[in-house]
């Protein structure tokens, strides 16, 4: 809960660059009790796309894991916004994973919670990483650091593991993930507009006991310069606890203009987990399109 506070207190922080602070990602962030606009406003159209910094965890060999998301403030538009000078983190060293698309508030939900993540040496110490977006006519950043204790997450499961992050695979018996950083597939190719079938392996792992919930899967275009179409972009998974791969979960995806393309699967237990900064998996894979 007190996660939840703190993230809402840093996003309705943001101001423009031209404030005086300590450090060059500060001078985006504003002091206390400033603010540049109300993010409670939510609008149909015209409204901003604002970078939320969730949080931080530790991986089990020590390096560190920035976990960041997205509010689109508008409830009907749809925002694209390419890589590069619109849409950048900074050092330029961890640039590149973050979405180019931002769909608009959620069905039954605040807004789009640990979307990527970015990760960090163990001996980053005091720096940030500072992810800027320019939509609006609005410039906003937000930075990631490992300083506050408020910060840290648990990462894929609850404390004391009443609840965990689905694990996914994008082969039976190959590498998984869990968790926000999760895991990357193979690259795919495909021509524009020929379905693509693309699958994922997903399931619980036994530490959850007899966890019967089905998983919710979502399908998002991440990145690229098209449209994409999916056949069937939300399923509630049925698996058998105790399936070591998981259960078989597909869709099939029709990309309108030739270019590369990030996918990105969402496999979570329920909506009201995302609040605690649990649980939930992103699978990606890359999709490179021929005309």
């Amino acid at each position: 809960m007190v996660i939840r506070v703190l993230v809402v207190l840093l996003v309705t922080t943001i101001v423009p660059a031209t404030s005086v602070a300590q450090r060059a990602s500060e001078r985006r962030v504003a002091n206390p009790g400033e603010t540049q606009f109300d993010v409670q406003l939510l609008r149909p159209t015209g409204g901003p796309v604002v970078p939320i910094f969730e949080g931080w965890y530790r991986n089990p060999d020590g390096t560190f894991e920035l976990s960041f998301g997205f509010f689109n403030v508008n409830t009907e538009e749809v925002i694209e916004v390419p890589l590069g000078r619109e849409n950048f983190i900074e050092p330029a060293g961890f640039d590149g994973r973050q979405p180019t698309r931002f769909e608009p508030v959620p069905d039954r939900d605040r807004r789009h919670w640990g979307a990527f993540t970015v990760g960090v040496p163990a001996d980053f110490g005091d720096r940030d990483v500072v992810w800027t977006i320019r939509s609006a006519g609005q410039t906003l950043s937000v930075p990631g650091r490992l300083t506050s204790r408020s910060y840290e997450l648990a990462g894929w499961a609850f404390p004391g593991r009443t609840s965990m992050a689905p694990r996914v695979r994008w082969e039976p018996g190959g590498p998984s993930g869990r968790g926000p950083s999760g895991i990357t597939g193979a690259a795919l190719q495909v021509q524009e507009g020929v379905p693509l079938t693309i699958a994922a392996w997903v399931g619980r792992d036994a530490e959850v006991g007899n966890d019967e919930r089905p998983i919710n899967i979502k399908w998002f275009k991440h990145q690229g310069p098209g449209a994409v179409t999916f056949d069937e972009r939300t399923t509630a998974l049925e698996w058998e606890p105790g399936d070591v791969d998981g259960a078989r979960v597909a869709t099939t995806a029709t990309f309108a203009e030739p270019g590369d393309y990030l996918l990105r699967l969402l496999a979570f237990n329920v909506i009201r987990e995302f609040e605690f900064q649990c649980c939930w998996t992103n699978g990606f894979v890359p999709v490179t399109v021929a005309p």
